[in-house]
């Protein structure tokens, strides 16, 4: 019965979806790395290595969802590794000023929402509140990954012209219309149970 609940275990952690998760949030360190070193060959690594893992924000919920292995490990990282991918990419790309000027304010939007929804979902879950995934929020995890895959892409094709950056650019303020969006339903959430939870005492 032991070895049996212990095999389970070991299937749930290491399940494939859960393996693209973890792979998810070990390439980070890897796209950070890049920005270290110049030359094209580098971007592109970097490039490479963020359409890798945003690929992989798909196909683990889409594996787990269709091959009945969510676990409650999967639903706690899948968010954190989204978060961590996308903050890095923005702090990497502020930094070596390929989002700049305006655009960085969309950047500081996006990285506030992230770290208050992160808040809000742990209060929220101390009080066995769960808030659904809407599909806008997909639609701005889609956005924030659209719009970084182009600004890391923009120094490579942008010779003469600056349609890359461009794009980027205007998706980052897309994604950040709607991270404030969907940052109010956590917000809206969030309150409603904190002055419930008040009005116990």
């Amino acid at each position: 019965m032991e070895h049996a609940l212990h095999q389970k275990k070991h299937k749930m952690i290491w399940n494939l979806p859960n393996i693209l998760t973890y792979g998810r949030i070990l390439a980070i360190p890897a796209f950070v790395a890049c920005f270290y070193f110049e030359g094209e060959a580098w971007r592109f690594t970097a490039l490479g290595i963020f359409v890798a893992a945003s690929i992989t924000d798909f196909f683990d919920g889409y594996l787990a969802r269709a091959w009945s292995q969510q676990s409650k490990l999967g639903q706690m990282l899948d968010p954190i590794a989204d978060k961590l991918l996308v903050g890095a990419a923005l702090i990497m790309l502020v930094s070596d000023d390929t989002i700049h000027d305006l655009s960085v304010i969309a950047a500081v939007i996006i990285l506030s929402r992230e770290i208050l929804v992160s808040g809000l979902r742990e209060f929220l879950a101390q009080l066995s509140v769960s808030v659904p995934v809407t599909k806008i929020a997909k639609f701005k995890t889609a956005a924030q990954l659209a719009a970084l895959t182009f600004l890391l892409l923009a120094p490579l094709v942008d010779n003469e012209t600056t349609y890359g950056l461009v794009l980027g650019d205007s998706l980052l303020w897309v994604a950040a219309i709607l991270t404030i969006y969907t940052g109010f339903d956590y917000l809206r959430v969030g309150i409603k149970h904190l002055i419930e939870e008040d009005m116990k005492d």
